[in-house]
């Protein structure tokens, strides 16, 4: 993925989540309600779940667990979080959605 893309709406800094190898994807994660994205660099088996937890760190958010979001991959919910995100359909340069699971109201 080229360096413009990579830095498309995005902040600078590319969280590493595991160790950089041969199979490793940067794969991009945005959270709507946030108006935020952030780049990870995901080791080759990195699952949904540390990726979820990772990008909420990134964020700050200490206020929903990660069970309260979910992450979706080109419109559809990655249902199996155990799985490494390369087996949910995840390449080099894919963008994740992540949002709250539930409707919240606006206030």
């Amino acid at each position: 993925m080229s360096a413009l893309v990579n830095g498309l709406r995005s902040r600078r800094d590319v969280i590493a989540l595991g160790t950089d190898g041969p199979g490793a994807i940067t794969v991009r994660v945005q959270i709507p309600e946030l108006w935020d994205l952030v780049t990870v660099r995901c080791a080759e088996g990195t699952s949904s779940t540390a990726l979820k937890q990772v990008v909420l760190d990134a964020f700050g958010e200490r206020h929903h667990p990660a069970s309260d979001y979910v992450l979706k991959l080109r419109g559809f919910e990655v249902l199996d979080e155990s799985a490494p995100v390369t087996v949910a359909g995840a390449r080099e340069g894919s963008t994740f959605l992540m949002t709250f699971r539930h409707r919240r109201p606006v206030r």
